[in-house]
């Protein structure tokens, strides 16, 4: 494996600032489709929904949560949630959306996930919650994994449902890898626009990471928590790659004849009563 290069010492301003110019983008796109979640969309996978179970009347943390519109979701099906993100642009957005929808319990916070804990002034959650696209964001999953079990009541679990980190190596014909499975960045890139659409964007540095299934795992247990399922699937919400086939229920699959790789994940792990 290669060695761990040192990331830009401005990485997090850099990543910020990506963000921050895209709120209004992601707003107005028709990916994130604010008119339909307005209008009663539910943007949480059938997947998630069931894995997760029934959230009514339980307290759920939202870790980058953007916009906010799964955190919204998850509040309509009852739970009391709180946002948290490093954008505030991203959370006035989240805020107004919250207003507009008539959701009035939610509650939205701004801070990076290191200093989370103290953000929340200590508060704990029944539920730890992270969703598609976030884990390629972490600098040291060890140390996201400590704050998620110290955010974490007893009793409590974390649920993350996310793009596998193996989309990451190969190319968009999925025909070679662009590097190697266990390489873990960090990764300076450059990104025009957004993935929402075209569009004329100006802070267009980030940094990224690669953390493989293991290293997730690992740092959970490492943190003290308890794996109670991890899955792997060969469908994704997205058409990330060429060839891919939307299916009735609205997921995208390689056909039958092409080679089958894991496209999203999902992992389950509880904090001892």
């Amino acid at each position: 494996m290669n060695a761990t290069p040192s990331p830009p010492t401005d990485w997090l301003e850099l990543n910020r600032a990506y963000w921050d110019e895209r709120v209004p983008i992601h707003v107005a796109s028709r990916l994130y489709d604010v008119p339909g979640f307005l209008g009663g969309k539910d943007t949480l996978l059938d997947f998630e929904r069931d894995q997760v179970g029934d959230v009514h009347g339980k307290s759920l943390l939202h870790l980058m949560c953007h916009i906010g519109l799964d955190t919204l979701s998850w509040a309509r099906h009852g739970a009391t949630v709180t946002g948290l993100d490093f954008s505030r642009p991203a959370l006035e957005a989240a805020a107004s959306l919250a207003e507009q929808a008539g959701i009035g319990s939610a509650r939205f916070v701004a801070s990076d996930i290191d200093h989370a804990a103290e953000a929340l002034a200590g508060r704990t959650f029944e539920i730890v919650y992270t969703g598609r696209g976030v884990t390629q964001w972490i600098p040291d999953i060890e140390r996201w994994a400590h704050t998620v079990a110290a955010l974490l009541a007893p009793g409590g679990f974390v649920y993350i449902a996310d793009y596998h980190p193996f989309i990451d190596i190969v190319d968009d014909q999925v025909r070679g890898l662009r590097r190697g499975y266990l390489d873990h960045g960090p990764f300076a890139e450059q990104e025009h626009g957004s993935y929402t659409g075209s569009a004329d964007t100006r802070a267009d540095s980030i940094v990224k990471w690669t953390h493989h299934i293991g290293s997730i795992v690992d740092a959970l247990a490492g943190a003290g928590l308890r794996i109670r399922f991890l899955r792997e699937y060969p469908f994704t919400d997205v058409p990330m790659f060429h060839g891919l086939e939307r299916g009735d229920e609205g997921m995208w699959r390689f056909p039958e004849d092409r080679l089958q790789i894991p496209l999203m994940f999902s992992l389950r792990a509880s904090k001892d009563a």
